[in-house]
């Protein structure tokens, strides 16, 4: 007799592929029907999926499409999590400025009473 083909649920593979810190979260992105597998939006979390499947799910501020690879059996360290998938969404491009790192001080350490006015100031301009 043949094996059965491999399969896995959805949000345990989330987890073990290192896109979600805990289960519980990736449980809950596939509940809010967020989670789209090969084009089909789902909302089960225990929804089986196997390798070759397309999963669309938003993560941070862009939306990744991973196809699967492997299944995994668990929560390993990162080169094993990525050896799960492949990345098939774009590479997000870098937005200069977009937060500022560091206020110009110049380098030269500690902001005078001065600076820090003039920072303050600014911070207000930019949030009206």
């Amino acid at each position: 007799m043949s094996e059965p083909a491999a399969k896995l649920r959805l949000d345990k593979w989330l987890f073990y592929a290192r896109f979600f810190k805990t289960r519980s979260l990736a449980s809950t992105i596939v509940g809010s029907g967020a989670v789209r597998i090969n084009g089909t939006p789902t909302s089960k979390r225990s929804v089986t999926i196997s390798p070759a499947d397309v999963l669309t799910f938003p993560k941070d501020d862009h939306i990744r499409v991973i196809q699967i690879d492997a299944l995994g059996t668990r929560r390993g360290p990162a080169p094993e999590a990525q050896a799960l998938y492949t990345d098939l969404s774009p590479p997000q491009p870098r937005e200069k400025n977009k937060h500022p790192v560091n206020p110009g001080f110049d380098g030269k350490g500690r902001p005078t009473k001065k600076d820090r006015r003039t920072l303050d100031l600014s911070k207000q301009r930019h949030l009206e």
